[in-house]
């Protein structure tokens, strides 16, 4: 049997994304702790940029502003960039409070 996790990946690719520049430091089960720069956020999940040697399936836990803990699986990725899906959907009032966090600059905030 193969290792790793076991996706059953629905498209969320529709959920909004935010912009964000936001540094965290992620456990890595084999590589340890892994300094990450996340790009990109949603209720789903994330993007992160500058990084190499993470696989399709690979397991992290972040630490977020308003979240806390948070486990989040590999689900593509590329040169540098990967994707990764959150373990479960951040419930709305807590992203809010996040994206308000990662995203200290107002003109970056969506409106509505």
């Amino acid at each position: 049997m193969a290792g790793g996790a076991q996706l059953s990946v629905t498209d969320m690719r529709r959920s909004s994304r935010h912009p964000v520049d936001y540094c965290v430091i992620a456990e890595h089960l084999q590589r340890g702790d892994l300094k990450l720069a996340i790009t990109n956020v949603s209720a789903h999940g994330f993007m992160v940029s500058g990084v190499e040697g993470l696989a399709r399936g690979d397991r992290l836990i972040i630490r977020l502003p308003a979240v806390g803990r948070i486990e989040a699986y590999c689900i593509w990725t590329t040169d540098e960039r990967a994707g990764f899906q959150f373990e479960r959907i951040i419930r709305f009032d807590d992203f809010q409070a996040m994206i308000k966090e990662m995203q200290p600059n107002p003109a970056l905030r969506r409106r509505g």
